[in-house]
């Protein structure tokens, strides 16, 4: 049986660990897996300095009898003998030529698969493989050995493959190992190539996010440990994709948005010198290219967890100069990153948002004013401590607006708040001022020309005010305390609703 590389077949004078017997291609399969384990074994108990004589036997492990075999268990212990040489012969190793060290390499990454089930009853042979490769940095020698293509088709292939088996029932030594394996690779190369990045970067993007949240975790540790090697890489990739408008050399120059966001969260170091670039993207004639980066923005900036407006005070000039954008859409955008803003806890950045929302909240655009309105609704239902007196007025003022869409958002809105908050008892005081008022102003806008406004009133008193639903006695008890609690123009209406009904 020839070897790789065009060797032959070692002859039988073969020098043998103690008790190890002799491997031979005739033996049966069970006798030959018994060899080997005994010679795995062997392998394995033996110091680094007693690998003296067994170059020989290395080659012949080498052979494509062995790496080829059909036999599961035949592999693996052949992969287990093959580390073990490794780490007997490191840091050189009896492998020379680089078509066979090729060859090995993706022999082992195959045999790694292994891992993917914990449950396997030949994982404890696995985890050692895996534990040897790390702990001796095997694949490194392709670093020494191999051209640069042909080393990096081998990461390229032992990082997918991690990627796509890493789950859930691997623990964290497991994982740890797998890092090991890893990082160095990218820790000691002279370079790291796009696809290598892609095969890291695209494991925090959706779908692959959700789909594998230990590959995502795996990406993000390996990114956080090898940083300033991958930094130079990462930016280089984002210069190409944002400023150049390169993008043939990675299958992600579509996804650049979403992984400055991720890896905002994993280093944002990372991203010092790429975060600039995006206030030439929120100047960009493109009206598309401002709204990718408003909603990118957006996010960011409003996340608790960072201080980002803070860091990148120029960024976010930008950012809140485009709430005045000449483009409605990017307006629209804006104004919809707002709600989180005002979710967040004594933030210092609401006073800004806050002040473009009242701005806002009279655009020339109704699509814009009537987001305004919804937004500042929504965040007043999940919490009205964190939307303030003046947008809450900002939306009263918008019972008024000459588009009838706007006006039923804000009635039907300020409805729902005052159902939700308003008491006759006593309220805090920084829920009173923001819903007291209510039930008159709803009451008032029953005063407006237009029919729909008057029909949407009688809507709100029957559904809010004196729910039809509610017994009668209950009924009355609440349109007295009612009668008792506005001023006289809402008395009026009132009366106006029930003669109405009654004709």
């Amino acid at each position: 049986m020839p070897l790789p590389g065009g060797r032959s077949t070692p002859e039988p004078d073969i020098e043998y660990p103690p008790n190890c017997k002799e491997i031979r291609e005739d033996l049966p399969k069970d006798e030959l897996i018994k060899r080997l384990r005994v010679l795995a074994r062997e392998f394995a108990d033996l110091a680094q300095d007693e690998h003296e004589n067994l170059s020989s036997l290395a080659l012949y492990l080498s052979s494509e009898f062995f790496l080829d075999h059909t036999s599961k268990d035949v592999r693996l212990l052949t992969a287990c003998c093959i580390a073990d040489v490794f780490r007997l012969f490191a840091p050189e190793a009896p492998y020379s030529e680089p078509d066979l060290l090729k060859d090995i390499f993706m022999f082992l990454i195959k045999q790694l698969r292994g891992l993917e089930k914990p449950s396997d009853p030949l994982f404890t042979r696995y985890f050692y493989l895996l534990e040897n490769l790390a702990w001796v940095k095997s694949f490194n020698i392709c670093l020494e050995r191999l051209p640069e293509v042909e080393h990096q088709e081998i990461f390229s292939s032992l990082f997918k493959l991690i990627f796509s088996m890493v789950n859930e029932e691997h623990n964290n030594k497991v994982t740890n190992f797998m890092l090991d394996v890893m990082c160095p690779l990218l820790t000691e190369a002279d370079n790291v190539t796009q696809p290598l990045l892609d095969t890291i970067l695209i494991n925090l993007i959706e779908p692959y996010k959700s789909s594998c949240k230990e590959a995502c975790q795996l990406s993000k540790e390996l990114i956080h440990r090898s940083c300033s090697a991958l930094e130079p890489y990462i930016q280089q990739f984002f210069n190409n994709a944002l400023m150049l408008g390169k993008n043939s050399q990675s299958d992600l120059s579509d996804r650049v948005y979403d992984l400055i966001y991720e890896l905002n969260f994993v280093s944002p170091v990372i991203l010092s010198s790429v975060l600039p670039q995006l206030e030439y993207k929120l100047r960009s004639t493109d009206a598309d290219e401002r709204k990718n980066v408003v909603k990118l923005l957006g996010r960011m900036f409003s996340s608790s967890e960072y201080t980002l407006a803070e860091q990148h005070k120029q960024l976010w000039t930008c950012y809140i100069g485009r709430f005045n954008d000449v483009d409605k859409g990017v307006r629209l955008l804006c104004v919809q990153n707002t709600e989180q803003f005002l979710l967040l806890q004594d933030s210092p950045l609401k006073d800004e948002i806050i002040s473009c929302l009242e701005k806002k909240a009279v655009d020339q655009d109704e699509v814009v004013r009537h987001a305004v309105v919804k937004g500042i609704l929504s965040v007043a239902k999940k919490d009205l401590d964190c939307v303030p007196l003046e947008l809450i007025l900002a939306v009263r003022q918008r019972t008024l607006d000459k588009m009838y869409k706007i006006r039923k958002e804000a009635l039907a809105g300020l409805a729902s708040l005052y159902k939700q908050y308003f008491t006759r008892d006593e309220m805090s005081d920084g829920v009173k001022p923001k819903v007291e008022w209510i039930e008159n102003k709803l009451l008032h806008q029953y005063y407006q020309p237009s029919y729909e406004d008057r029909t949407l009133v009688e809507r709100i008193f029957n559904n809010t005010l004196i729910e039809f639903k509610l017994p009668a006695e209950e009924r009355m008890s609440k349109l007295l305390q009612l009668y008792c609690s506005i001023d006289e123009h809402a008395v009026k209406a009132i009366n106006e609703i029930f003669r109405t009904q009654f004709l």
